[in-house]
């Protein structure tokens, strides 16, 4: 694809302003057929994801498939980019597992609900640019630690443990899981191998079939001749049961999305959520860790999208079409959405020209689930975690890592160390803030040890500005601000016996904080009670309204601003001339 399209700055993010560029470029007949290609690609693509991600969530894999279809549409026709996937992805397992453990399925869906109205603001604030200050090694760390995550938790599955009880305790469930390998079945490491071999294997024969699809087929099948046979297989049927308006069943109900509110469905307990206060607050943190993930891996989508086509999205309307997206998929069963990077990608390689094949896809998962629920419900749960396995395993980016590890500066490292290890042992809400809190106090450090005060008091420097011997000239490179204004002021505090006058050139500082502000009146204060007047030299305009501001101002004989050095020089000569008259 070699087209390039320009986005305009609006001054209010819409919602729909990727399908409205997309309109407005010309939407044809040709266009549509290549979207609904796409469209159907995706669809197949997706039903088989969505029903794992939302198992490994520890909610019923309908409940995945309805944030394909409905999420998947909603955001299509908000959003701000005109090739993004959205439905469940693996990134949100390690926040949304703990979340149904706690909450139930009703609890999730209100902290997606809460997301939503997050991320809203978010895009109506027009934050969709600070995407750009999240580290890489913070993304990359948590990143790989939900990619350990999820392939923890899908062993039991895979190996048929049984007596394995997972909570939102990595540590926990490791030792869980060890103490239950003695209860291994074969039957269901067989039915794992042979399917995880195939989604290995498939992708080398370069057809247009997804590798998800041949995989759970393969998969299914296996199942279905060890169970002709006598053999006892663990399947989304024998797994899940439903009950909808006085009819039951087993698997997945052949049903569309209906609608519901989220508050009526069970918590963790069984029963019917009491939402008041004490649950809003509880389900504060989560939804705010719910909308950062999702702008992040949404916002990260929209970039890589733009780069394989050449188009530019709309931050601040993508963050709106999540948000509304979100605030929507609840009410109809579905949990937290985002973008998928993975289902993104092939969508812009199947030859999509605009969000109509995301539309399209939310049709084909909806096709599925009417018409094949049956079919779906022997799906193994062996099969499904062979699946996770890849999706972690894709998510983790073990390659980027390890390059990071032995390739990045020492501080990239320790942050990135810091954010996997969090979030594999904790959770990824405390591995973001730690990341994020020493991404940048690192940072900080950084940009003080570039911050430095220099006296040109050497023969050669009084030669270049031919200074009187009571006239001291000082060098301030740097940024001012509270992590260096210290450091800086700490060599001027120190002026020798018959100095007069004290010139700071500031040409080099390009920003000046609070504590820089209050650092140089400090120092003001204490030259003046020395007699000591003071030059300041090529401070933008900017500066000195600030400084004008703090009560700094210009006093003849003792504060002045200048913008070069030869007017420094002579001013001082002239309050020089002056101080014997004064005194």
């Amino acid at each position: 694809m070699s087209r390039r399209t320009k986005t305009p700055s609006y001054l209010f993010p819409l919602p729909g302003r990727a399908l409205f560029n997309a309109w407005r470029e010309g939407y044809s007949l040709a266009a549509f057929k290549r979207d609904l290609m796409a469209g159907l690609t995706i669809g197949i693509v997706a039903v088989p994801l969505s029903m794992a991600l939302a198992i490994a969530t520890g909610v019923p894999p309908q409940h995945g498939l309805y944030t394909a279809i409905v999420a998947g549409a909603v955001i299509a026709l908000t959003g701000g980019s005109r090739f993004n996937i959205s439905g469940p992805t693996a990134a949100f397992v390690v926040i949304l597992f703990p979340i149904v453990a706690n909450h139930g399925i009703g609890g999730l869906l209100i902290a997606t609900l809460m997301a939503g109205l997050i991320l809203v603001a978010l895009g109506l604030a027009r934050l969709g640019s600070l995407i750009q200050f999240v580290p890489y090694p913070v993304v990359l760390g948590f990143t790989a630690g939900i990619g350990v995550v999820i392939a923890l938790l899908q062993v039991p599955d895979f190996l048929g443990l049984s007596g394995v009880a997972l909570g939102d305790s990595t540590p926990h469930n490791a030792v869980a899981i060890v103490q239950a390998l003695p209860s291994i079945a074969p039957a269901e490491l067989g039915i794992g191998l042979i399917t995880l071999a195939t989604l290995l294997l498939w992708p080398r024969l370069n057809t247009a079939v997804p590798a998800p699809l041949v995989g759970l087929a393969v998969g299914t099948l296996a199942a279905a001749l060890l169970m002709a046979f006598g053999g006892d297989v663990d399947t989304i049927a024998s797994r899940f049961s439903w009950e909808f308006e006085g009819q039951s069943g087993s698997g997945i109900p052949p049903f569309a999305p209906s609608l519901v509110a989220p508050w009526h469905l069970p918590g963790a307990d069984g029963t019917p959520l009491n939402v008041n206060f004490d649950l809003i607050r509880e389900l504060l943190g989560p939804a705010l860790a719910i909308a950062l993930l999702a702008a992040i891996e949404s916002l990260l989508c929209a970039v890589v999208a733009d780069g394989l086509t050449r188009t530019r999205h709309d931050p601040n309307a993508e963050l709106m079409g999540q948000g509304i997206g979100n605030i929507v998929v609840p009410f109809f069963g579905g949990i937290t959405a985002t973008a998928a990077l993975a289902r993104t990608a092939t969508n812009i390689k199947s030859g999509a020209f605009s969000p109509v094949a995301a539309l399209v896809h939310s049709l084909v998962v909806l096709l599925a689930v009417v018409a094949l629920a049956g079919v779906l419900g022997l799906v193994p749960m062996a099969a499904l975690a062979a699946l996770l396995f890849i999706i972690a395993w894709n998510m983790s980016e073990a390659r980027h890592f390890v390059h990071t590890l032995k390739s990045a500066p020492f501080t990239d490292v320790l942050v990135l160390v810091i954010c996997f290890g969090l979030t594999v042992i904790f959770d990824m809400v405390l591995a973001v803030a730690v990341g994020m809190g020493l991404a940048a106090a690192l940072f900080i450090r950084r940009m003080a040890q570039l911050t430095h005060t220099r006296r040109l008091n050497s023969p050669e420097d009084q030669a270049t500005y031919h200074l009187p011997a009571n006239v001291t000239l000082y060098k301030i490179s740097g940024p001012l601000f509270f992590g260096a204004a210290e450091k800086a002021m700490a060599s001027l505090r120190i002026v020798d016996h018959g100095v007069n006058v004290v010139m700071l050139d500031m040409q080099d500082v390009p920003s000046l904080d609070a504590t820089a502000i209050v650092a140089l009146d400090g120092l003001r204060q204490e030259l003046h009670d020395q007699q000591v007047g003071v030059i300041f030299i090529g401070l933008p305009a900017r500066m000195v309204v600030k400084l004008k501001r703090a009560g700094i101002k210009r006093e003849a004989g003792k504060l002045a601003v200048v913008s070069n050095i030869e007017q420094a020089r002579r001013l001082a000569n002239r309050w020089l001339e002056t101080q014997p008259q004064q005194s």
